[in-house]
């Protein structure tokens, strides 16, 4: 079938819908494939109020709205587009109603839409269907939808709204047409330009501003006191990203500005990480290289008046700033505030301790962030680089934009969570008179049932729900490595997540599908069956066990061979034993049919079945295909390893004392026996058991030992713990 799908890049109904739709007929469709064109708006028909997009069938006919071509493909596709009557009413609604961007008409359609999903997982019926695929689109292309949507405000259509946004199939979709019209028009300003390219574009959606190329110099901070995350990984990413995309630099910052927290095991243990994940600085400092040149800023503050020591108590002090008074401090004398400074503070004196030095911004701000935030504060902990020379540290407010400048950052990229403290990080330079840096700041990544404060993982690990930072239920880069998450599959999911602004819970099977693509190809296929009510299948030949060479990875024969072992007495998982029939035809995979002849029971569990081969049986025949394994002594057993989520809340609100949330039981052995090739694999290998699900091996085979398997979620499938993987 040959189609033609236009999209036009400039036209006020943004053709999501469409793109989501075709997005999805791709994937789940393997003999078509709708090719997609980006075009100028004035080549589509500009006559049609929702002219975004014009389709050409094989048939020769044209669609030029979404409407009439979700419809038509949705008679061509119904398996992938389910289109009932109410649904088509469903998709008419969203089209005409939900793109609208004034929000006091678009809030009466809301309304309505959120209580259609009151009880329902999906706009209509039990899946996917043309409504979602028109809804969705729409609110995706109205800019009024982001902060509805995070903000909650209509919580069942921000429920099923993130619940769709988790599928890969629909951000890709968007995702796909934000690259192809920025080219588009790229394309259309070189050939404006006379053919002469623009080389100082980043490739992806957003334009770094003041970016020139060879000058750019970004930063990734990260403080010492606890393992790099998969928060941190975006941050580390994206900065590497955009530095080597502009053909400039990238600093790798220790903010060692906290020594009751932070270690030296910590600060190598990022090294680490970040050289696994390919993330090299071309500069590697330390902020705490900056502490004299940081307190001599500190006193010129405080000489310019912009600085002030305040004895105020911790809990008065946040009370004054909550309802925007000024401390009793805040007129202090420029030397009164030099001597408490540089002598007291400075020295760690008792005196000295109860101050801290603040920045004389506005008090009465709306902004929070600037009413006078603490830029200094005492603390005698020995530093583990400095020892202790110095009883005074600078907060990471004070200390980001200095040092930025300081080093040459030209942009400061870094997540959103910051937003309401950019004016205090512009305010610092402007009062030192230092170099502008500019900011971008960009969304970070949220996980359901995941926390990722380093105060609240050094919890778990102190209390010893888990053995430690590479734990595989930790969101840690060790410990998501430990699962078995590749680290080209972790490069790839955030680089989709690319610099966006758009906060989203996003459920794990979303960067375990990416994985999955990575180790789905080159992942050996062995065999293991349950060991619990394990069935013995006595075959009536071969007379002795042999082995044959078979190929460890049919579709990749670079994957190499594998010795399989054959016998007349092989072991079925007691799952599939009991869905037999007696004298039922069924297929042995990669060894042929066999025709069941006994099955012997205790009550409902299986306990051994007679057989016959039947090698010249037709495998297409028979509706069972079942994995074995010959009970031979050289099987292994094998302990299987499955894990749940920390805690049980998909998202902790304000509030929420996580304590309150944690899964009772996370983690779930299971034994099995294993096909005689375990014995030679090695720590942290990938494998596939077949019809099983891939495994990493982290304990591997030792006389006298069981090896130990990890479960590797692969995006779609649910444990039988209820975990979803």
């Amino acid at each position: 079938m040959s189609f033609s799908l236009s999209i036009a890049a400039k036209a006020t109904f943004v053709a999501y819908p469409v793109l989501i739709a075709v997005n999805v007929i791709n994937d789940v469709v393997d003999e078509v494939s709708i090719p997609i064109e980006f075009v100028d708006e004035k080549s589509v028909d500009s006559s049609d109020a929702d002219s975004s997009a014009k389709l050409v069938t094989p048939e020769g006919k044209t669609y030029s709205n979404q409407l009439d071509i979700l419809n038509y493909l949705a008679g061509k596709f119904p398996t992938v587009l389910a289109n009932a009557e109410s649904s088509q009413e469903l998709a008419k609604f969203a089209l005409e109603h939900l793109y609208i961007k004034n929000f006091k008409v678009l809030a009466v359609d809301l309304e309505k839409l959120d209580s259609v999903l009151n009880y329902r997982t999906f706009v209509n019926g039990y899946t996917y269907s043309l409504a979602d695929y028109a809804t969705w689109g729409a609110l995706r292309a109205n800019a009024l939808m982001g902060s509805i949507i995070k903000n909650e405000v209509y919580i069942n259509i921000s429920r099923w709204y993130n619940l769709l946004a988790s599928d890969k199939r629909f951000d890709s979709a968007v995702d796909f047409m934000i690259k192809s019209v920025n080219d588009l028009r790229k394309s259309a300003k070189t050939a404006n330009n006379g053919g002469k390219k623009e080389t100082h574009k980043a490739n992806f959606e957003i334009d770094l501003p003041g970016a020139e190329v060879g000058k750019v110099v970004t930063r990734f901070p990260p403080e010492p006191s606890g393992y790099l995350h998969i928060g941190h990984a975006k941050a580390a990413i994206l900065n590497e990203y955009f530095a080597h995309n502009y053909k400039g630099k990238l600093i790798i910052r220790f903010d060692d500005t906290n020594p009751t927290k932070e270690k030296e095991e910590f600060q190598d243990s990022i090294i680490e990480d970040l050289a696994l994940l390919g993330v090299k600085g071309d500069i590697v400092s330390y902020s705490s290289d900056y502490f004299e040149k940081m307190y001599e800023l500190a006193i010129q503050m405080i000489k310019d008046g912009n600085a002030y020591c305040d004895d105020t108590p911790l809990e008065k002090m946040r009370e004054e700033r909550m309802v925007g008074d000024a401390s009793e401090r805040r007129e202090r004398t420029v030397e009164e505030n030099l001597k408490i400074f540089t002598e007291d503070m400075k020295n760690g004196t008792e005196e000295g301790l109860k101050n801290c030095l603040r920045a004389k911004m506005d008090y009465t701000a709306p902004n929070k962030a600037l009413r006078d935030p603490v830029i200094y504060r005492g603390n005698l902990t020995p530093h583990h680089r400095t020892g202790t020379t110095w009883k005074i540290y600078p907060t990471y407010d004070f200390c980001a934009p200095v040092v930025d400048s300081i080093e040459g950052v030209t942009h400061a990229l870094r997540t959103n969570e910051y937003r309401d403290r950019n004016p205090q990080y512009e305010w610092i330079l402007k009062a030192l008179n230092l170099r502008h840096v500019h900011i971008w700041d960009f969304a970070r990544v949220n996980f359901v049932r995941t926390l990722l404060s380093k105060r609240k993982l050094q919890w778990f690990v102190d209390k010893k729900y888990v053995g430690n930072w590479d734990d595989p239920r930790f969101p840690t880069v060790r410990g998501v490595r430990r699962r078995g998450m590749t680290v080209e599959g972790l490069r790839n999911f955030i680089i989709a997540q690319g610099p966006s602004r758009n906060i989203i819970n996003l459920d794990w099977s979303v960067i375990w599908a990416l994985n999955k693509k990575v180790i789905d190809p080159i992942a050996p296929r062995f065999t293991a069956v349950d060991a619990e009510n394990a069935v013995v299948v006595n075959l009536d030949g071969p007379a002795k066990p042999y082995t044959e060479e078979k190929p460890k990875h049919k579709k990749n024969p670079d994957v190499g061979l594998k010795p399989v072992v054959y016998a007349n007495q092989v072991l079925i998982d007691q799952a599939d034993a009991i869905a037999i029939e007696d004298n039922e035809e069924i297929t042995f995979m990669d060894w042929g049919n066999v025709i069941v002849q006994k099955i012997v029971k205790e009550g409902d569990i299986v306990k051994s079945i007679d057989a016959k081969l039947h090698l010249d049986g037709d495998f297409r025949k028979t509706s069972k295909k079942l994995t074995w394994l010959a009970d031979t002594k050289d099987k292994v057993e094998v302990d299987l390893v499955d894990f749940d989520h920390l805690i049980t809340k998909d998202k902790l609100e304000e509030g929420d004392n996580f304590e309150d949330f944690l899964t009772p039981e996370t983690e779930f052995h299971s034994k099995a026996f294993a096909d005689l090739n375990i014995r030679t694999l090695k720590q942290g290998e990938v494998i596939q058991f077949e019809r099983k699900g891939y495994y990493r091996v982290d304990k591997p085979y030792e006389e006298g030992q069981t090896p130990v398997l990890y479960t590797i979620p692969d995006g779609k499938t649910v444990s039988k713990y209820g975990a979803k993987k």
